[in-house]
Formats: structure tokens, sequence, C-alpha cells
């Protein structure tokens, strides 16, 4: 266990540490956690403490691209309490992870582009201190699962995840995530590559795939869109064959299958 000593103007300060029950979850899956703390030289007023789930974005401002930190999930977990000086106390806490949450690591590996993060917000004594940045790793839905396997199949080979900020139909995100992919297979003839979205919701998913004409890579007049849904008890096969319809769909949409 690492502590970390809180607000230097606090003279000997407050120490803390989060410990992450379960660093791997699925989206709707509950994250648990215990904040720890170890009391200064005095006694001290803990307001409140809050978790943020936070996220690594893509911003784009004219012709300027750079990455901002967006918190999408805060949530107290914890009201006032004393700490007596040089006590030793810890707060047990559980929050759910939003549906829409991105993945970031798939079968157990760490999905390259993608930063998620859990930080621990401690009010005391009228101040804020944010504390460091605890690794987030959520893997995927199995009807999510299915659909990236489904692709491995297919012959895509996978290229790099982000989250761009904007948000799309039926999303209540401030960003969205796009995994990306180079065209393997009977389809390298049709396209060059391919980025895939989800939605998700409690019950069903929404599934985008938006690819390339050959020789430009999603300008406005070379890119095909496809949108479909996935419920999650659906046969498994259900979403092989709407993203195989999908695809041929974007293909003919060119003229390319």
């Amino acid at each position: 266990m690492v502590f970390r000593k809180l607000m230097a103007a606090f003279g000997a300060g407050v120490e803390v540490d989060t410990v992450l029950t379960n660093t791997g979850v699925r989206p709707g899956e509950p994250l648990r956690g215990v904040v720890h703390f170890r009391g200064g030289n005095t006694d001290y007023k803990v307001e409140g403490i809050h978790i943020d789930l936070t996220a690594v974005v893509e911003v784009e401002q004219g012709d300027n691209e750079y990455k901002s930190t967006y918190s999408f999930l805060r949530q107290q977990v914890a009201g006032t309490f004393q700490l007596a000086a040089g006590a030793q106390h810890q707060h047990p806490f559980e929050v759910q992870v939003p549906w829409e949450t991105p993945i970031s690591a798939i079968a157990g590996h760490p999905l390259h582009g993608m930063r998620l993060g859990v930080q621990t917000e401690l009010a005391l004594a009228g101040a804020l201190d944010k504390g460091d940045l605890d690794p987030l790793f959520v893997s995927p839905l199995p009807a999510q699962d299915h659909v990236i396997g489904a692709l491995d199949r297919l012959g895509f080979q996978f290229k790099k995840a982000d989250l761009e900020r904007g948000t799309l139909y039926g999303s209540t995100m401030p960003f969205f995530q796009e995994i990306e992919y180079y065209a393997g297979g009977q389809w390298r003839r049709h396209f060059n590559e391919l980025e895939l979205t989800f939605i998700a919701g409690p019950r069903q998913m929404d599934v985008i795939v938006e690819a390339d004409k050959r020789g430009g890579f999603l300008s406005s007049s070379h890119d095909a869109y496809n949108r479909f849904t996935v419920r999650y008890d659906d046969p498994p096969h259900s979403a092989d064959e709407a993203l195989q319809r999908g695809l041929e769909k974007m293909a003919r949409h060119r003229g390319w299958f």
C-alpha cells in the first residue's frame, strides 16, 4: 500500500491511498475499492469523498489536436467524518460503471491507445485534492466481444483505439470510442481501414462501422457507414450475420461488391 500526502498547506497533512478491488470490470458492473486514510499531527474534518471515472480524449479544435481528460462519472461515496490525529481510517466504496464506458482491455491485455482511470477526490477543511490516476481496465461485454471476434475471423487486423470528443445519436457520453482496423481477407479488395464504435445499454447495443474506399480514408466522398442493433439475448450468430450484411451493404453502396 502506497500512501500519498495531501495538501502541503496543512502541515503534516493527511495521507491517503485508494485500492481498487477489481481493476478489471465490464460496462454495467460495479467497481469496488477501499479508500485508506492516515491522519497527520492534528485532527481534521473530512467533508466528503468523491470517485471520478476519467478518460483521455482526443480533441480537435480548428487545425489543432490535443488530448484532454474528461470525467464521465462522478459519485460521492462518503459524507462528513472526523479523522483524528495519527488515526487510520478506511472507507469501502462501490460505483456502477456506465453502460457506455469504452473498452480499454481485451482478453486481459490493455487496448493500445486507451487510457481510463479512477481518481479519488477528498474535500478537507474547505479545500479539494484529487489523487493520482489509478488505471481502470474495462473488458468488452459478451456481445461486444463477439463482434470483435467476428472482425478477427473476417481477417480484419487491429490498428489502434482512441476516444474522440463529440456525442453520437443515442449516446449520453461527451466522447465516443473508435476501434480501428486494417482491412483483411476478401475485404481488402473493398476497404483500406474500418472503424468500430459501440453504444451500449442495459439490454442491447448499437454497433457502428465506418470504412473507407481504397485510396482515401474517411473523406466525404469515399467513406461508407452502417449502424445496426444487437440485443444481448439474441443468438451469437445474429451479430455475425448483421455485421456481414453491414459490410456487404457498405461495399455495394460504393459499387465495390
